[in-house]
């Protein structure tokens, strides 16, 4: 819900609450106010800032630092972290910035990946060869950048414990994401793999990242979870995508998949969802009309009627959802309740 101070003004004009109680309620939510992200411009240029530093130290790293050697690269990705980590600590803990001092530690953590590989690069100690360039990281899907991988996660999770910063989880979720790709190699034992066994490893990867994050979110009042839906999503969502089957069933099954999306959408109060079991029920439907149905006159007319169909049950649920959802929630099983991300609050 969005509540403005009139709301407050409305409920004191209609006896609801007290000015004094009005007047404490706002105080007490701009406060918390004061930690949360807002969209303006000093919000927006400290998270701009922090992507271009961390592009800067990974996607955008030229071959003239790798010509410095592993050992350099290494004190040099330490000593970025030091420098993010002391101006973190004095915005974070002693000026109360907790966005800017929160973002200084996530760069931290940032360099964590950076100071791994040139350990391994100056050691010459690989999990499965010599991957090359620090910038193919982010391109190339290897087995070799396991360490670095599970170092940032390490990493990440320690810094977690002693700064509460949602977007910490960003980096962490985002390795994970990388992680479910590059485990393929190892799980299976060789540089070259099938396809659908990267897909595979993917789709159960993110399976589990999606469990995870309703792990999180279940015990955590800030948003820790959202990096882990949405890594975890990606992951689950395009191993699933990507399969390639003639079978109309499995087709059809994959529809359904998206649309149960779409369903826990709903459930955990996550739009995040809903937009990949979206994505995924559209392009079943222009499956439909490409291949199935592509010279049928009453396939667009079925598809339009449907469509106002789905118009017709949101203006019933708009109408009669809360007495619906009322209704469903004294008939909801303990189990499923605490499923719920919306009904959270009842069994805490």
């Amino acid at each position: 819900m969005r509540i403005t101070r009139q709301d407050l003004i409305d409920a004191v004009d209609d006896g609801t609450l007290t000015r004094i109680q009005a007047e404490l309620l706002w105080t007490r939510w701009q406060a918390r106010g004061l930690h949360r992200p807002r969209f303006d411009f000093s919000h927006v240029a400290w998270y701009l800032g922090a992507l271009i530093v961390i592009s800067a130290m990974g996607w955008f790293m030229t071959e003239a630092w790798m010509r410095l050697g592993g050992a350099a690269l290494t004190a040099i990705a330490i000593l970025y972290a030091i420098g993010f980590v002391a101006a973190g600590h004095t915005l974070y803990f002693r000026q109360g910035q907790s966005v800017s001092g929160g973002l200084l530690f996530t760069l931290a953590v940032c360099m964590t990946p950076l100071a791994i590989f040139g350990i391994e690069h100056a050691t010459g100690f690989w999990p499965q060869g010599d991957p090359g360039e620090y910038a193919a990281y982010f391109h190339w899907i290897k087995g070799s950048w396991l360490l670095m991988e599970v170092g940032t996660i390490v990493v990440g999770a320690l810094a977690l414990r002693w700064v509460r910063f949602p977007f910490l989880v960003a980096p962490i979720a985002f390795t994970l994401w990388y992680l479910s790709m590059d485990l393929t190699p190892l799980l299976f034992g060789k540089l070259e793999f099938a396809w659908h066994e990267r897909l595979w490893v993917s789709l159960w990867f993110g399976l589990a990242m999606l469990l995870v994050a309703w792990f999180v979110d279940r015990r955590t009042r800030e948003d820790y979870a959202f990096w882990l839906y949405l890594f975890g999503l990606i992951a689950f969502w395009g191993g699933l995508s990507l399969m390639d089957s003639d079978n109309e069933f499995s087709k059809l099954f994959y529809c359904l998949i998206n649309v149960a999306l779409m369903g826990f959408s709903l459930l955990l109060q996550r739009r995040v969802f809903m937009v990949f079991g979206a994505v995924g029920v559209f392009g079943y439907i222009g499956h439909l009309a490409q291949s199935v149905f592509r010279d049928s006159l009453l396939f667009p007319v079925t598809l339009t009627l449907v469509g106002l169909g789905v118009i017709w049950a949101g203006l019933l649920h708009h109408r009669h959802g809360a007495r619906w959802e009322a209704a469903l929630q004294a008939r909801m099983p303990t189990w499923l309740g605490r499923l719920s991300g919306r009904l959270g609050s009842l069994d805490q």
